[in-house]
């Protein structure tokens, strides 16, 4: 894991200044193009995969958020993770994220959105947690920036933090609305995985689509969940499962 030294976003902020001037001078706009995607998320997403030049946003789950930086990740291109506090490295790393190639800020202060902007060009993907929802002119120069240098954004807030959504106009909004654990027995045993219920709703989609999926599974992957419903019980849906678990 790359932690960011103080210093490397002001001078990546300056750098990415001097490439903005160049791209409004010329129109610099790199094609649009589809990143590796874990099998188990394809189908909750427009076009079967995550796409550069867009912006897709979680809602309540950490964990779902983690797992659409595995599959870029784990195909070779860098990734960062800005200001998420339930991050967790070790788990992250079990769903195929690359270490090695990830940049966290765990404390990007008061403008996560600036150091986003900073990273975004030197990296293809970036997971950002965010505190306030962003302001409908901020988002549109953020996303025109996503389009010209080639890269992903996914922002990551927390159940009813910003209201229906952290983000005006995403891809697709993916919302974990429950959760069922599975390993424990009556009183005894091991966590071993979790069934999360996923809604999605894309940008050009009329209603929302609901889906059950492994969040992680016993392997620590993410996959369709094809059994049927289990009956409640006394777990709690917030019973931490990992370290990158929500």
């Amino acid at each position: 894991m790359t932690a960011l030294p103080p210093d490397l976003a002001e001078r990546l902020a300056a750098a990415r200044s001097a490439v903005a001037a160049v791209d409004s001078r010329f129109g610099s706009t790199t094609p649009r193009r589809p990143l590796e995607t874990v099998p188990g998320l394809a189908p909750l997403l427009p076009g079967g995969a995550l796409h550069t030049g867009a912006v897709y946003s979680v809602l309540g789950s950490v964990a779902l958020a983690t797992a659409l930086l595995a599959g870029p990740s784990a195909a070779g291109e860098w990734c960062g993770v800005v200001g998420v506090p339930g991050f967790g490295a070790e788990a992250a790393a079990g769903m195929g994220v690359d270490l090695a190639r990830t940049v966290l800020v765990p404390d990007p202060g008061t403008d996560p959105v600036g150091i986003v902007d900073a990273l975004v060009g030197a990296l293809t993907v970036v997971l950002v947690g965010l505190p306030r929802r962003v302001a409908p002119g901020e988002a549109s120069r953020l996303t025109a920036r996503l389009r010209q240098r080639g890269a992903a954004l996914v922002v990551h807030a927390p159940h009813g933090a910003h209201g229906a959504s952290a983000w005006p106009q995403t891809e697709a909004q993916l919302t974990v609305t429950g959760s069922e654990w599975r390993g424990l027995g009556e009183g005894h045993g091991h966590l071993t995985g979790r069934i999360a219920a996923v809604a999605v709703q894309g940008r050009r989609a009329g209603r929302a689509q609901h889906t059950r999926m492994w969040l992680p599974d016993a392997e620590g992957r993410v996959r369709p969940a094809l059994e049927p419903a289990a009956p409640q019980t006394s777990t709690p849906s917030t019973t931490p499962l990992t370290r990158v678990a929500g």
